[in-house]
């Protein structure tokens, strides 16, 4: 059986995931949509080129648009939102007005949890829709949902995730392979966890600590940033005492922009400066895409992620810990980034089609963990586990 794919938007996360959906998707078809008819145009050309088959094509379309997306996206029957998260909420109303299913890399957990408010008209169109996929949020929680899995009770889940350079330059030590903004959302405002049974809310940048992995990646800090676990405090409450997720970085970095942040330069109000309104984030984009943006030329990173859950098992304590590093593939010419992300969406896209999850609109912790894994192994992603 094969299915018609729309991806809405052409970045770098979106060709990655219609790559995989070209390969391991059963694509017939995949339309780019964007804003920029270039930029979709161009990504299903590189798309055919890599899969080796002419299926994927580029047009522009306004995401923001629901009458129009509508009617463009009548007849697909899966959708792939790698758009701004603002647009994702109309797309799911259209996901279910079309009967098609959806995932989407969300970026806002408001909005995410707005989406779970059309659980019903989902069900009513026999569609599922994963809103939250990608890296962090997504895969991290995938993780963490197979983790559990392995113990008989889980009570504690303590998540680490990032992207890196694989060759850090200083003074940064950085380099984002993904948009300015969806950078400094992470690192304003507050994080959701669970500590004592109980949601709470923790400040970015708090928690600092050091974490050792295998060589080369050596010593990374982790600390905290908003948005990594999506949805999962409040599924997860009354199952897990304790869930936590942190953001690797090489040592240095949260204080660097900790101290960004105490200035006030992640601000959104605008302010006078010369007589003039400035919103400081808008500032502080223009100063720091020169200095830690990706460039023309290849990013070679590294993702790492660590999942470490506790609890009891056979009637004992137990522990099981599971690692994830990727690198970027010189074959594809795909970043670690565009992998996870990209891949681990297309992943969960692939399962709803293949009527895998079921119908409604399904928090990302909630698709089984075990497929996730298996998916991965499969792309070749090296997940190693202990237990004790």
């Amino acid at each position: 059986m094969s299915f018609t794919y729309a991806v809405v938007g052409a970045g770098r996360q979106g060709v990655a995931a219609a790559y995989d959906l070209a390969v391991r998707g059963d694509a017939s078809r995949i339309l780019f949509l964007d804003l920029d008819e270039a930029a979709a145009r161009e990504a299903a050309l590189r798309v055919n080129t890599l899969a080796g088959r002419a299926l994927a094509s580029g047009a522009r379309g306004d995401a923001s648009d629901v009458q129009a997306m509508t009617a463009r996206l009548a007849g697909t029957q899966g959708i792939l939102s790698a758009a701004h998260y603002k647009v994702n909420l109309g797309l799911t109303r259209v996901a279910a007005a079309i009967g098609a299913h959806m995932v989407d890399l969300g970026g806002h957990t408001g909005i995410v949890r707005e989406q779970h408010s059309l659980d019903a008209e989902a069900r009513r169109a026999g569609v599922a829709v994963v809103p939250d996929t990608g890296m962090g949020p997504g895969l991290n929680v995938s993780l963490a949902a197979y983790a559990m899995g392995k113990l008989d009770r889980a009570r504690e889940v303590l998540i680490w995730d990032g992207g890196l350079p694989q060759q850090p330059r200083g003074p940064w030590n950085y380099v984002s392979t993904f948009a300015m903004s969806g950078l400094t959302n992470e690192y304003d405002g507050v994080a959701c966890f669970l500590r004592g049974g109980d949601i709470v809310e923790v400040p970015a940048f708090d928690d600092l600590e050091l974490l050792q992995f295998d060589e080369p990646v050596g010593t990374l800090e982790g600390f905290v940033t908003s948005g990594g676990l999506s949805t999962a405090p409040w599924t997860w409450k009354g199952t897990l005492e304790r869930l936590e997720n942190k953001t690797l970085r090489y040592p240095g970095h949260c204080a660097r922009f900790a101290a960004y942040r105490d200035l006030g330069l992640l601000g959104q109000a605008p302010i006078q400066v010369g007589g003039a309104p400035v919103v400081p984030r808008d500032v502080f984009h223009a100063l720091l895409e020169p200095h830690i943006g990706a460039g023309p030329e290849p990013v070679r990173d590294v993702c790492v992620m660590r999942v470490a859950a506790t609890g009891e098992r056979g009637g004992r304590p137990a522990s099981t810990v599971i690692d994830l590093i990727d690198r970027y593939d010189e074959a594809t010419g795909f970043t670690a980034m565009q992998r996870l992300t990209g891949w681990h969406a297309a992943i969960c896209l692939g399962l709803a089609v293949r009527g895998r999850l079921g119908a409604g609109v399904i928090p990302v912790e909630r698709v089984p963990g075990g497929l996730v894994v298996a998916e991965g192994r499969a792309r070749g992603w090296d997940i190693r586990e202990r237990a004790t």
